[in-house]
């Protein structure tokens, strides 16, 4: 691994844990900001989904949904979310992954795994899974392009899913 292999990996981590931190911090505003206007956030249904225009999914926002989506978060007219959860969330095994030719030249692939511990009600619940990112490099250093958050259990039940991951 060279020094700029090294160095865009550190970046690369740095930007996901602070995106793990918005969240957890509930500054869904500060969240958003983190996405292009081109954006693609997805959820998929299933196991080895790898087209969100054929397959079923839990979430398949663009950039209009998630704001539509943090704006019901930040009024109080997210009601799955009364009252609102805690979370914790983990990060790890953070990659740069190499890009396949014709990639542009802008943009970084990568993937981390995470655990997200939820409080609500009463009740603890446990999500992991995958994240694949296509992160777009910007002045102030990464954009989210597209997010895929492939859940372990997503075959499984888990009743309610009113937070992002």
């Amino acid at each position: 691994m060279t020094a700029t292999d090294t160095t865009l990996e550190l970046a690369v981590q740095r930007f996901l844990y602070d995106e793990a931190a918005l969240l957890d911090a509930q500054d869904f505003a500060g969240w958003l900001a983190l996405f292009t206007e081109d954006t693609l956030y997805w959820i998929p249904a299933a196991r080895n989904d790898i087209d969100p225009t054929r397959e079923v999914s839990l979430v398949r926002d663009d950039i209009g949904f998630l704001t539509e989506r943090v704006w019901r978060f930040d009024s109080g007219l997210a009601y799955a979310q009364e009252p609102r959860s805690r979370t914790a969330r983990t990060i790890g095994n953070v990659r740069v992954l190499e890009n396949p030719p014709g990639h542009p030249d802008d943009e970084v692939l990568a993937e981390s795994v995470f655990h997200v511990a939820e409080f609500r009600r009463g009740a603890r619940m446990l999500y992991a899974g995958r994240c694949r990112y296509r992160l777009r490099r910007s002045k102030d250093g990464f954009l989210i392009r597209e997010k895929k958050v492939e859940l372990v259990d997503v075959d499984g039940h888990f009743g309610n899913l009113s937070l992002p991951l």
